[in-house]
């Protein structure tokens, strides 16, 4: 299962774990994808078109990315990244769980 924490006061969110349960589980290889695309495209614009300095680091199976002084568009942006996974952990409870300290 892949758990999804957000930070307190949207500076940042940490990626866990794997959606799909082996090889064959073509469902959660697609959550995982989609869960990799959304936090990828997050992290980016926050860095790359809002301008925020984060601190990053991807791993097997793991992302974190801490934002060092949040702007209102960076908590936007992490705002929508956890509607987005939320409501996919919605429809795929078994693959995903989101955490909010939020």
């Amino acid at each position: 299962m892949t758990k999804v924490k957000f930070f307190a006061k949207y500076t940042g969110f940490e990626i866990s774990g794997h959606s799909s349960k082996d090889y064959n589980d073509e469902e959660g290889r697609i959550v995982c994808s989609a869960v990799s695309s959304a936090a990828y495209m997050a992290a980016n614009t926050i860095t790359e078109i809002v301008g925020d300095k984060a601190e990053a680091k991807v791993d097997e199976a793991q992302m974190w990315v801490k934002v060092l002084n949040p702007s209102e568009k960076t908590k936007t942006v992490l705002a929508g990244l956890q509607l987005h996974l939320s409501e996919l952990a919605k429809e795929y409870p078994s693959n995903i769980q989101v955490i909010s300290e939020v």
